[in-house]
């Protein structure tokens, strides 16, 4: 037998370390160039089966409770082998190099107890194997373990000296990775937040608005909730009148007393006065036991009343009564009854008509009308209307679980859309919405199920007459209205009316700039440079 010369061995050794380096660059090589981790990582495994350094690979990284071990990556695994991979901490070899912090090498599978062989061995030749764990500074986050066959000409030193620099660079990709996705989601959620601070800026108790008119009605909420004086919110239906209510008890002395709600126009005639005022056990053939009605149940809070402009005449004395003497009876009883509740009342219905009709009671409407707010129709509120897109989109994305957003195109046609059923309508289209279509990016011929039929036909023929009608708008005359007695116009006090008419041609006209530019006499470019030049947003 030959023995090699120390040249010989120290060429060997060089040569080692030269294919050692090799490997390891290409390994390095392969995860930096694709972010298909997983799939990196295996490649490398093969890598390393190429060169003799093991016949099959496994990454296990430490489940985030700590007390598992779960398959990440492997090569020459069945699906149902990489089912049953899963160790935990001190469990066989794998289980033990996690919880020792130690290479693991079991020379002899075939009569070790710590060779669990869960997932099973491939063929009789595999006849060792090697868990190295892989360690940061928060300790062991994961093991890297590999079945070597007889016929392996690499030592197990070597073999751990290379899987532990191998499980190193893995478990350094992961936690890059780990930490570019974490970023990533704090991103996303932070942009969520400065996205609900910016529409926070215009929610009032809930209310959403921005327009000079939502903000006045703010205004008058925050002054008259404190009181006990009665309202009477007034508007057409799907406007918020019930927000508006519980606005005024949140924002009252009563707000942590009952709040107590009844609409008057979904209970028949007959059961209406029993839900307001209770009834007597024996008061009629169903009342089988006592009952207390809502204003009784509503002492010490607020009562809401919708579609006060529904209930009978009879009712309508009845309802006056115990608005001016806080007193009732409930029916069936004669027994009186004294309550301390602060009424709102609210309907769409035009109660001035209904008192000249003699339909509605004038005493008590003057009573009811003490705070009257008036809420706009939606179409009035044209710089709410994409708020309220944003929030109701945003909130049923969240419901469904889907991601999509508006072309221009399309959030256009929703703006320009009238609402005739106001919030409801709007609120009831952005569920629609978002269950029919894909996630992705909505396109205005999305609209065409959502949306009433023709509209798109009919809001792309409008814009075509509009571009049809504009050079042919004649000017009207400028008047000259000379200033109050003892005020003088000044350059300031001009602009503000310049842009005060502005925003009020763009409400008008629902934010189509060329019909605000032929209301105000002016061209689209010119009213396109004014809208930059006092900032206004529509």
């Amino acid at each position: 037998m030959k023995i090699p010369t120390d040249e010989q061995c120290l060429t060997c050794t060089l040569k080692f370390a030269y294919d050692e380096i090799s490997i390891l660059y290409e390994i390095a090589v392969l995860l930096a160039s694709s972010t298909e981790v997983k799939d990196s990582i295996e490649k490398g495994m093969r890598l390393l089966k190429r060169n003799s350094y093991l016949e099959r690979c496994t990454l296990f990284m430490l489940s985030d409770e700590g007390e598992y071990l779960e398959l990440f990556a492997s090569i020459d695994l069945t699906p149902q082998q990489q089912k049953m991979a899963i160790y935990k901490i001190g469990e066989g070899a794998t289980g033990l190099a996690a919880a020792s912090a130690e290479p693991v090498v079991i020379e002899n599978i075939h009569n070790n107890i710590n060779y669990l062989n869960k997932i099973g061995t491939l063929n009789t030749k595999s006849i060792s194997y090697v868990a190295v764990p892989i360690i940061q500074d928060d300790g062991v986050i994961g093991v890297l373990s590999a079945n070597i066959n007889e016929s392996s000409i690499i030592d197990f030193d070597n073999i751990v000296h290379m899987l532990t620099i191998v499980g190193s660079i893995f478990g350094g990709t992961l936690a890059i990775q780990k930490k570019f996705i974490a970023e990533k989601e704090s991103l996303s959620e932070l942009k969520s937040y400065y996205k609900d601070q910016v529409l926070s800026e215009y929610k009032f108790e809930d209310i959403i608005g921005k327009s000079s008119k939502m903000q006045v009605i703010f205004s008058m909420l925050e002054t008259v909730s404190p009181s006990d004086a009665t309202i009477l919110v007034r508007g057409e239906t799907g406007t918020g009148k019930e927000l508006i209510a519980t606005a005024v008890h949140n924002l009252s002395q009563r707000k942590n007393a009952p709040f107590i709600k009844l609409n008057c126009a979904a209970i028949s005639e007959t059961l209406l006065e029993s839900e307001l005022f209770g009834h007597e056990k024996g008061a009629f053939t169903d009342a089988k036991e006592t009952r207390k009605g809502r204003f009784e149940l509503a002492d010490g809070g607020t009562l809401f009343l919708d579609e006060i402009g529904d209930i009978t005449p009879a009712l309508q004395v009845k309802l006056l009564r115990i608005l001016q003497e806080q007193e009732f009876e409930r029916v069936g009883g004669t027994k009186t009854i004294k309550t301390n509740v602060r009424l709102v009342a609210a309907t769409n219905r035009n109660l001035e008509e209904m008192v000249k009709k003699g339909e509605f009671r004038e005493d008590l409407f003057y009573r009811l009308n003490v705070i009257p707010i008036n809420l706009p129709p939606l179409r009035e509120r044209y710089e709410d209307v994409k708020l309220l897109i944003e929030h109701y989109l945003d909130k049923f994305m969240k419901t469904h679980k889907k991601k999509m957003s508006f072309s221009k195109e399309a959030l256009e046609s929703l703006l320009y859309y009238p609402w005739p059923g106001n919030i409801r309508e709007l609120q009831n289209t952005m569920e629609r919405i978002v269950l029919i279509c894909p996630d992705g990016v909505i396109e205005p011929h999305m609209l065409n199920h959502v949306l009433p039929f023709n509209y798109q036909k009919l809001y792309m023929q409008e814009e075509i007459e509009e571009v049809q009608e504009i050079p042919q708008v004649a000017k009207e005359p400028q008047v000259f209205t000379p200033p109050p007695e003892g005020k003088k116009f000044t350059k300031e006090s001009l602009q503000e009316m310049e842009k005060e008419s502005i925003i009020q041609a763009l409400i008008d006209n629902r934010g189509i700039k060329t019909k605000a530019a032929a209301q105000l006499g002016l061209t689209a470019r010119q009213i396109t440079y004014k809208i930059q030049k006092y900032e206004i947003e529509f």
